[in-house]
């Protein structure tokens, strides 16, 4: 699965096969199933604010690992309300309590509980930590508050056929060819209308379920920015109503739910939706911190990653490090013992 953060990318295509034409920066290409490898969950990070690139749609098929578990069938309708305990901790500012309201009974992380960031693989966390975020196809850390990661607006790479397949109607299309985010091979989903939305919701949801079955306490819907990479095809509000519905999903399986990236959405935009809490990636490389905290209070939980220098996690352990998560980790979020891991707290 990819780690994503806010991207503001706008590019416009002609065809599969034609030259990219830049409106913006990033890209996005559209492709055909046919040229579209399967290449394995990955976690590798987006980067961030890239120079804008000229690219087409793969002409070859790369060689990728069989996921761990095949995509699920969409799940049945009826859906039983779970009830866990409602969190003793609390944020003290207003905005955190409104953007929990709608959530009933769902336990909140904990308050500048340490955090670990563990998508791009799973390992033994040291035993200060208190929060644990980990792929929806990893296994919850007994003791810890576990959030499930679930790529929620694009497709993952090795899930294609599963997507192409019977699912090829909810997949966004330019012109008949997918939509694709370039930089990693994803397919976005189309959330242009209510109809199409309600189906992603079954299929996503049911991961969410599954989530919720495995023993997480919250989920983390990635790439809710995908509308900043379609050539204006979906917007804001589609991918806002159709996390709507995913919030709807964890809360009737009593899950907390977070925002992810996305700094251009507003409180009431948020509240609306129903986010719980925020994940947010690089705030401070980007001066972006308040556009989190001012609607989530000290429930923000900040990443900002090596590859950057440390000058922004040193910055942001001074200027919000006692008030809210904040830890460093390697661009790749491997797990302890690869040779590349960093994790680092304050």
């Amino acid at each position: 699965m990819s780690i994503k953060r806010t991207s503001r990318r706008r590019v416009a295509v002609a065809s599969a096969s034609a030259l990219v034409v830049l409106l913006g920066v990033g890209s996005f290409t559209v492709a055909s199933a046919a040229n579209h490898g399967n290449r394995g969950h990955e976690h590798t990070k987006r980067p961030t604010r890239p120079t804008a690139t000229a690219t087409a749609s793969p002409s070859s098929t790369p060689t990728g690992e069989t996921p761990a578990t095949a995509a699920p069938a969409a799940p049945s309708s009826t859906s039983a309300s779970a009830t866990t305990s409602t969190s003793t901790t609390t944020s003290t500012t207003t905005s955190t309590t409104t953007a929990a309201t709608a959530a009933g009974d769902v336990t909140l992380p904990p308050v500048n509980g340490q955090f670990d960031y563990q998508i791009g693989g799973a390992y033994t966390p040291v035993s200060s930590v208190k929060i644990v975020d980990r792929d929806r196809e990893s296994k919850p850390v007994s003791g810890k508050y576990n959030v499930c990661y679930v790529n929620s607006f694009q497709t993952q790479p090795s899930e294609a056929d599963f997507w192409t397949g019977s699912h090829d109607d909810l997949l966004l299309k330019k012109g008949g060819e997918y939509v694709e985010d370039s930089e990693w091979g994803e397919f976005l989903l189309d959330t242009s209308t209510a109809a199409k939305r309600t189906a992603l919701a079954e299929i996503v949801g049911g991961w969410i379920d599954g989530c919720a079955t495995a023993g997480f306490d919250a989920v983390e819907p990635d790439n809710l920015d995908t509308y900043s990479r379609s050539d204006g095809l979906l917007t804001k509000a589609n991918n806002l109503a159709f996390a709507k519905l995913l919030v709807q999903k964890a809360h009737a399986k009593g899950l907390a739910i977070a925002q992810k990236n996305t700094a251009d959405i507003t409180k009431s935009e948020a509240t609306t939706a129903g986010f719980d809490f925020a994940v947010a990636e690089e705030c401070q490389v980007w001066t972006e911190c308040d556009a989190y905290t001012d609607i989530y209070g000290d429930q923000v939980y900040e990443v900002e990653y090596t590859d950057n220098g440390k000058s922004a996690y040193t910055k942001a352990c001074a200027a919000q490090g006692k008030d809210i998560s904040v830890i460093l980790r390697d661009r790749n979020v491997v797990a302890s013992g690869n040779s590349k891991y960093y994790y680092e707290n304050c």
